[in-house]
């Protein structure tokens, strides 16, 4: 098939640094391409992929010019899948809803993956106005806020099996790992490291609207040796972080669609330590890749229980549920089911 790939333009695909969904969409393309698709990626002119780029501004929005108007590049973005639309079969957009009066319109079977959370204001109208817009999930719990959109399937996320390398020694530190926001809980992985007098590593992006928050709460409490801050890490240097950590710790307040970072962790053999929350229990099997808690009292007795696990079982299940050679097949499923409903052959 001919395939279409709309990434978002705040980060490269796949991104420098910090960025999901769209190291996401660089695994996914590059598995399509493994199975004989022809593939077009829409995204930042940064972008590194197997995949014919289609750069529809010169660098990713976070780490190029300040200043450039994000509605602008979107408004590139539509149009230039507006223009090329009739040379694809079916057109995956990864751009939350601003595609939609676009791809509604063109005659090409789309679908939309939304990587976000669904529980906002305003969200239930659009769906109310797209009723015939097919979207994919990353976790059944994703869908709770929005139960009548044309939910077409749930698609967990997956990595290439050999991104990262599993070590089965027990770690000598705590790990955490996203951004430095409230809702991710770095403060309370911060006192359940004191807790269980253990080293805290935090590897984490400072989001530009939280720099207040980062001075007032975490940064008092960041002494270099028990509590280290190392800043935001890439690709190979998350391997590293990951594998020599006892345990990743995930103690989110908000409804974490997915949560990329407990897979990550997953691959280098690390035990997941996270809060009942969102798609947690979808991803974590308790009690074999980690434990499942309800509270900071309840994660400290996780830690004292997580040398217990079997570090390859936890490989092992990341190896069963969470390869990106899966998550493509799924996709590639979902768009042959669109384009035979369209009366279309690839």
């Amino acid at each position: 098939m001919r395939i279409a790939q709309l990434a978002p333009l705040a980060e490269s695909v796949p991104p420098k640094l910090y960025g999901g969904t769209e190291r996401v969409i660089a695994w996914l393309v590059d598995e399509l391409i493994e199975l004989g698709h022809d593939v077009t990626l829409f995204a930042s002119g940064d972008s590194s992929t197997k995949a014919a780029l289609h750069a529809v501004w010169p660098r990713a929005l976070r780490l190029g010019r300040r200043g450039v108007d994000p509605n602008a590049t979107c408004a590139l973005l539509m149009e230039a899948i507006a223009a090329r639309a009739h040379e694809f079969d079916v057109i995956h957009s990864h751009v939350d809803w601003l595609p939609l009066p676009v791809l509604s319109r063109t005659g090409v079977p789309f679908l939309t993956t939304m990587h976000g959370r669904l529980d906002l204001p305003g969200l239930s109208d659009v769906i109310g106005a797209f009723p015939q817009a097919p979207f994919v999930s990353i976790s059944d719990n994703q869908r709770h806020p929005l139960p009548d959109a044309n939910w077409a399937a749930t698609i967990p996320h997956g990595l290439p099996q050999d991104l990262f390398r599993p070590s089965y020694e027990s770690g000598s530190y705590l790990a955490f790992l996203g951004r430095l926001t409230a809702e991710k809980g770095p403060e309370a992985a911060i006192r359940i490291a004191r807790a269980v007098r253990m080293p805290l590593r935090i590897a984490a992006k400072i989001p530009r609207g939280e720099t207040g928050y980062f001075k007032k709460k975490l940064q008092p409490e960041i002494d270099g040796e028990k509590i280290q801050l190392v800043g935001e890490v890439d690709e190979i240097h998350k391997q590293p972080f990951l594998a020599g950590a006892a345990a990743l710790l995930f103690p989110i307040n908000w409804p974490e669609p997915f949560g990329l970072v407990m897979i990550e962790a997953m691959a280098c053999g690390t035990p997941v330590i996270a809060y009942r929350s969102g798609s947690v229990p979808e991803v974590v099997d308790d009690g074999v890749t980690g434990f499942i808690v309800e509270s900071e009292e309840q994660a400290v007795e996780a830690i004292e229980k997580v040398v217990c696990l079997d570090r390859r079982k936890v490989r092992a299940r990341y190896e069963e549920r969470f390869l990106a050679s899966r998550m493509a097949r799924e996709y590639e499923s979902r768009y042959r089911e669109l384009v035979v409903r369209r009366g279309r052959r690839a």
